[in-house]
């Protein structure tokens, strides 16, 4: 009768266990390259970027015309003149210089805002999916895991991309 009880919980255990230990995996980047939130931030930072080179470009229009005209000018400019241009030039620079900095870090900026959104939507979409299929564990294959057994977890990718309203 023991041995029956014994039998009875090892199989109980078992099932449990096997039960429990249901795995997941997902490709998060192929899913936010489907989302249009994904496009649209791309467009934009796009179009940003390129403004930015636009305005780069005038004020290094501006710094090469002074340029040139403080050279062919130049043996004929008094002393003090001839000084205050190259001043005014050399400012021209360091300001085009911060600019570009300004530039590459508001870029930086508007991006990570604008991935962070996309992200957070991605990860709760991946809760919910967990959560609903009773996922002990879901992995992303984007995060450069190097060995995921696509034979022991289930890909819920189209899940997640069915919670958030992708094809």
């Amino acid at each position: 009768m023991k041995k029956i009880i014994l039998c009875a919980i090892c199989a109980i255990c078992s099932f449990t266990t096997v039960n429990a230990q249901k795995f997941g995996h997902v490709n998060s980047q192929e899913i936010i390259q489907a989302m249009p939130e994904f496009t649209k931030a791309r467009t934009d930072i796009e179009a940003l970027a390129k403004q930015y080179d636009a305005d780069l470009k005038s004020m290094q229009d501006e710094i090469q015309k002074k340029a040139e005209a403080l050279e062919k000018e130049q043996a004929s400019l008094p002393a003090n003149i001839k000084q205050r241009r190259e001043t005014e030039l050399q400012e021209m620079y360091q300001k085009y210089q911060q600019s570009a900095q300004d530039n590459q870090q508001a870029l930086a900026k508007e991006q990570n805002e604008k991935m962070q959104a996309i992200t957070t939507k991605v990860v709760e979409a991946i809760k919910q999916v967990g959560q609903a299929g009773n996922y002990v564990y879901i992995m992303d294959m984007a995060s450069g895991i190097p060995y995921i057994s696509t034979t022991l977890s289930t890909d819920v990718t189209t899940e997640v991309k069915a919670k958030l309203g992708l094809k």
